[in-house]
């Protein structure tokens, strides 16, 4: 028995040692892939996460945090992560309506507290829903950073802020209609919009996170940079992560929101946006945690059209991975590329976030982002 007992255990040492040694090369094979793709293209950094079987299997982080220091990225650097912040927004309304607060099909006139009403169908009402998955026919052509764009007592030309279509029947992406959905949820819940996502989602998920500034190690943040052509620099965009504390001071609930953009403006690090991504992956629960049911993620993860494939916040693509049809969002701003995607019955995901690379985009994507998704797939969950 003793020596049964003494093999087993020397052959499970050995299957463990050989796991560990093959998932090494793996991520050597991959860590040289990216750093072959930034010799290539012109990369400032890129912060990288990985999922295989709902489990974060492997994170790293690649070029530089800040140019002028010369300091090095880190997994624990959190970086504005532009329009993947819908999908925080989108969260934040699926728990107010779980919980019977709004419907989707409410009219955004009574949500908002002003008419919300394409002039050209003043009779067709436009909902939350629509709102949330682009089909509003809203543009952005007033601007998007306060609601004063299509407020009629605010802005003259606030019918501009619509387009020729009937509302609900055509979509166009608009970062006006997720300033509206953060204000929304301020109004209906009565906390600040930052709050709310904080004690909603991130708390629950024990994710280091958040829409303000001032509430955030500001030492961890990635400093962001924009990519020019013309002259083959990066140039800082110190835009992207301003305090705004004078217009915070100032806040009217239910109407500054803005400030914090629940459109793009959430902080996090790649490996606590995995975390995030898993709990969508697995329709809602993370780690024991539910966030929303899995009735409401499903809603959330299917597209109204076939077209767009655009469904409350998150979208499906196929053009990502070749053969995959994938689930999740992309951001840019300021300089910043970011893709969260996963593949919910294969159970695997991939963020990449770069602070800053060249703007060249392919089938759709940040060509740097859709090369880095690409060797990450190859090399850690196929392999």
């Amino acid at each position: 028995m003793k020596k049964h007992t003494t093999l087993s255990f020397l052959i499970a040492c050995f299957v463990f040692s050989f796991i560990c040694s093959q998932s090494n090369a793996q991520s050597d094979k991959a860590e040289a892939g990216i750093r072959a793709i930034m010799e290539q293209t012109q990369v400032m950094g890129l912060s990288v996460a990985v999922v295989k079987n709902n489990k974060i299997i492997y994170t790293h982080s690649f070029g530089l945090k800040d140019l002028e220091s010369n300091t090095p990225l880190t997994n624990d650097c959190i970086f504005r992560i532009a329009s993947i912040s819908k999908s925080f927004s989108a969260t934040s309304i699926m728990q107010l309506a779980e919980a019977k607060k709004i419907s989707l099909e409410d009219d955004m006139s009574k949500l908002v507290g002003f008419t919300i009403r394409n002039p050209k169908f003043p009779e067709t009402v436009i909902t939350m829903r629509m709102v949330l998955s682009h089909r509003s026919s809203i543009n952005d052509s007033q601007g998007y950073f306060t609601l004063d764009a299509i407020n009629p007592a605010k802005n003259p030309n606030w019918a501009k802020c619509y387009n020729d279509y009937e509302p609900g029947t055509g979509y166009m992406y608009c970062n006006l209609n997720y300033n509206m959905t953060g204000t929304i949820i301020e109004k209906i819940s009565g906390e600040r919009f930052d709050q709310f996502v904080k004690h909603h989602i991130l708390d629950p998920l024990q994710l280091y996170a958040g829409y303000c500034v001032d509430s955030l190690d500001k030492s961890r943040f990635a400093s962001i940079y924009e990519y020019n052509t013309d002259s083959a620099k990066f140039i800082a965009s110190p835009a992207a992560y301003a305090p705004r504390r004078e217009e915070i001071a100032n806040y009217v609930l239910g109407y500054s929101t803005p400030i914090f953009s629940p459109t793009g403006g959430m902080k996090i690090s790649a490996t606590d946006l995995a975390k995030y991504m898993i709990m969508h992956s697995r329709l809602g629960k993370y780690n024991g945690k539910r966030i929303i049911s899995k009735k409401s993620a499903r809603q959330m993860q299917t597209p109204l059209s076939d077209k767009e494939n655009y469904g409350l916040a998150i979208l499906k693509n196929d053009k990502l991975i070749a053969g995959k049809t994938m689930t999740g969002h992309t951001g840019s701003a300021y300089g910043l590329y970011s893709a969260m995607f996963f593949q919910p019955e294969e159970k695997f995901g991939i963020v990449v976030i770069s602070n800053g690379c060249n703007p060249g985009y392919t089938d759709g994507f940040n060509t740097v982002i859709r090369k880095t998704v690409n060797c990450l797939y190859e090399n850690l969950i196929v392999r």
